[in-house]
């Protein structure tokens, strides 16, 4: 298993340096205005002077080394716009523990609200509960997302009373974000959980245990639940990157001061050097989850070795 994690992380450590790379280029091709707070303001020497300081006339490939130099010293730039001169390490080491907040709650409520859901969906396959989680299902997967989460801000506010934004000092005001973010998540839970149990369910094992005169709550708790959690297990993690697609737009919605809101406002203001630092850590995340994932199926079964070759993925 040592062997096969340690192949793991060197693909995702290569991985991650080749979206760093992808985004450092990109970012290189917008326009200048990205650097520059009072660019129209700007004579064409101070410009190109700026540009020098900053590196931004030498090759591509000479910019990119020395990207990479300073993110291994774990120095991401500095703020141009946003906040000027500021280290973006700095702007968001404030924000990084919301969005964490944040993300955790919505899982924890999204495993809560999901994996009961995807259980009865299969324990009642066919019947009114399993449709009523269908349709449930088919909605939040059709429609858009800022359509229910609009929806949601405007009438769960006015039921329960509460502002429309973000108070950090009021836990009501969690409710309506956190409910939010974990919809996809409840929905991706209960939707391959349901497909994992119904699959079970068909297996020689069951046939064996309804033989025998397993009950059939004890068939589907003990024996049909435990098997299809496993391959749902490398999923979990990685649902981490559901969970920060909704987290740019909900944040920006309801005005979290997280990573998220962040991140459409330096978009909005072009600094290149605040998009590409929240990128990394973005990136960073979806990285982690997967090895995460790998890691779990493991723990929860230990018939998995990834020592073997068809173990491999």
């Amino acid at each position: 298993m040592l062997k096969y994690l340690s192949k793991r992380f060197l693909r995702s450590f290569l991985t991650l340096l080749l979206i760093l790379a992808i985004v450092f280029v990109l970012l290189r091709q917008m326009p200048i205005e990205g650097y520059f707070p009072n660019y129209e303001k700007m004579s064409e020497f101070q410009i190109q002077n700026g540009l020098e300081q900053m590196g931004l006339t030498k090759p591509m490939y000479v910019q990119l080394w020395n990207f990479f130099k300073s993110f291994f010293q774990g120095d991401l730039g500095v703020s141009r716009i946003y906040r000027m001169d500021v280290p973006v390490t700095t702007i968001l080491a404030p924000k990084i523990p919301v969005s964490v907040t944040f993300g955790c709650l919505s899982i924890a409520v999204a495993l809560l609200l999901g994996l009961p859901m995807g259980t009865l969906m299969a324990k009642y396959k066919n019947k009114f509960f399993d449709h009523l989680g269908t349709v449930f299902i088919v909605f939040i997967e059709a429609v858009p997302a800022a359509v229910y989460y609009l929806f949601i801000q405007l009438y769960g506010t006015e039921i329960l009373g509460i502002s429309l934004l973000f108070n950090p000092s009021n836990w009501v005001s969690w409710i309506l974000p956190v409910l939010s973010m974990a919809l996809g998540n409840i929905v991706y839970y209960a939707m391959w959980l349901r497909r994992y149990m119904v699959d079970q369910s068909t297996k020689d094992y069951v046939q064996l245990a309804k033989i025998k005169g397993v009950s059939s709550g004890k068939i589907m708790y003990r024996h049909i639940f435990r098997n299809a959690i496993v391959p749902m297990a490398q999923y979990l993690p990685t649902s981490l990157l559901n969970t920060v697609i909704g987290s740019i737009y909900l944040e920006s919605l309801y005005s979290i001061p997280g990573m998220g809101g962040l991140l459409v406002d330096v978009i909005k203001k072009q600094d290149n050097n605040m998009v590409q630092g929240i990128v990394v850590l973005y990136a960073t995340v979806g990285i982690i989850g997967l090895i995460l994932g790998d890691l779990l199926m493991v723990l929860l079964d230990p018939r998995i070795s990834f020592s073997k070759k068809e173990g491999s993925r």
